[in-house]
């Protein structure tokens, strides 16, 4: 049984696993406010969405949860964001057991390392950053928080959107204002605004860019490939959005200059998987809903707290097409070749994203009769695992939801690592078939 439980299908079972515990959970009487309970079909809805740190929701989350389901949905998220491998490894280096070749292997899938040695380290090192990060985010906005709902009230919302924020997941407690409102309230405040967004980005980067920023601070040539190529994408998609939406999408922006680009720069971050947003999403026009949209599939870098296709699928496909524009024959950054093998995942990853994406906007157009670039919205922040919406995700029908689910689902575990689970492994083929040209193009 063991040697048949692979690392796809451990990660796959696992988060399987943490979601149906957190609907049972949320379904207690004492999670949701009101008489009786939350129906299991919400709560499998919240459930999902927090463990694959998405943020879209049918219950406000400030209003509809009481404190103790609030508290299950933060320690989803936490889980889903660090990773079920990850929180596993995490407990029994507390306990002091012993660690097999086999769970260090099931971590090394789990976060994207490298190789296998020196993971228990890295797994501390996780862990560590990951508490002081979150720790700084909380005591950054907790004087904000505290000012406006008091002292114990201000605290809990400071630890609840630092780890939400951290780990992409885009769950808010704003609600109190107005019903799935995000921080809109906050889109002129740096200590929010400013401070959520660079969450998000230390959180998407992923875990090893960290360990090379910490061990090899400003040496960039010293960084791994990974490392390279995660950070100039990150960067690159940051600052061309940013000025995109200040420029062309001035009618969704606060009038002010500070707080126009504060809410651009906000806007260009929250769509790689997470899920605030600072300003009314509506007001964008279509082509910005468009551009809203390819950001959500992109989604943050491998090993990461962020889910999407991730920036390195997306340079990988982009030096892949610009390398048979130029006629180079292969695929290279920063002087390395990026193997055959490499590149070819990218094209089934991107492929899939883009499959599943399409047909979860054509099923939920003809179910709930609604435009369809609303509907690939809303699907690309699902299969991103994003959580933002134009305002239709709590009005869908039972068929969409479950689509949604599904969606979160893929998105968070990986495509190829749900292929992979429910595969009986590689074939190896003794003999070929003859090859034969075929025209593209």
């Amino acid at each position: 049984m063991r040697r048949r439980l692979s690392s796809a299908r451990l990660i796959t079972i696992g988060f399987a696993a943490v979601i149906l515990a957190g609907a049972l959970l949320l379904m207690l009487p004492i999670a949701s406010r009101g008489p009786g309970h939350a129906s299991f079909a919400d709560t499998l809805f919240t459930s999902t969405s927090a463990v694959c740190v998405t943020g879209l929701i049918v219950q406000d989350t400030g209003t509809y949860w009481t404190a103790f389901g609030q508290a299950v949905i933060i320690a989803l998220i936490q889980i889903g964001g660090l990773g079920v491998v990850t929180m596993a490894m995490s407990i029994f280096i507390v306990s002091g057991r012993r660690i097999g070749l086999m769970q260090r292997s099931f971590m090394q899938d789990s976060i994207s390392a490298p190789q296998v040695g020196g993971i228990i380290r890295l797994t501390g090192f996780i862990l560590k950053g990951t508490a002081i990060i979150e720790g700084i985010g909380a005591a950054v906005m907790a004087p904000t928080f505290i000012r406006e709902f008091g002292v114990g009230k201000g605290i809990w919302y400071a630890v609840f959107h630092s780890i939400s924020a951290f780990c992409n997941a885009g769950f808010d407690l704003m609600g109190v204002h107005q019903k799935y409102s995000s921080i809109t309230e906050f889109v002129s405040n740096p200590a929010i605004s400013i401070t959520i967004a660079l969450l998000i980005i230390v959180g998407g980067i992923g875990f090893i860019v960290w360990n090379d920023v910490v061990k090899h601070k400003w040496h960039l040539k010293q960084y791994r490939l990974q490392s390279k190529v995660a950070l100039s994408t990150t960067a690159f998609l940051i600052v061309i959005p940013t000025l995109y939406f200040f420029f062309f999408q001035p009618q969704a922006l606060p009038k002010a200059e500070g707080a126009k680009w504060m809410a651009a720069f906000f806007q260009a971050v929250t769509p790689r998987t997470a899920g605030f947003n600072s300003v009314d999403l509506t007001r964008f026009n279509d082509t910005g809903v468009s551009v809203l949209t390819i950001l959500q599939l992109i989604g943050g870098s491998p090993g990461s707290t962020a889910g999407g296709m991730k920036t390195t699928t997306f340079a990988v496909m982009l030096a892949e097409a610009l390398s048979v524009f130029a006629q180079s024959g292969n695929v290279h950054f920063f002087g390395r070749n990026i193997p055959e093998d490499t590149v070819r995942r990218a094209g089934a990853i991107l492929m899939m994203y883009i499959t599943l994406f399409l047909v979860g906007g054509f099923i939920i157009s003809s179910v709930d009769h609604i435009p369809m670039l609303t509907c690939l919205f809303e699907t690309a922040s699902a299969i991103g695992t994003v959580g933002l919406t134009l305002g239709i995700t709590p009005h869908l029908s039972l068929v969409s939801r479950t689509v949604l689910v599904l969606l979160m689902y893929f998105g968070r575990v990986g495509g190829l690592t749900i292929f992979f689970a429910l595969s009986s492994g590689p074939k190896i083929y003794h003999s070929r078939l003859p090859k034969e040209d075929l025209t593209v193009g």
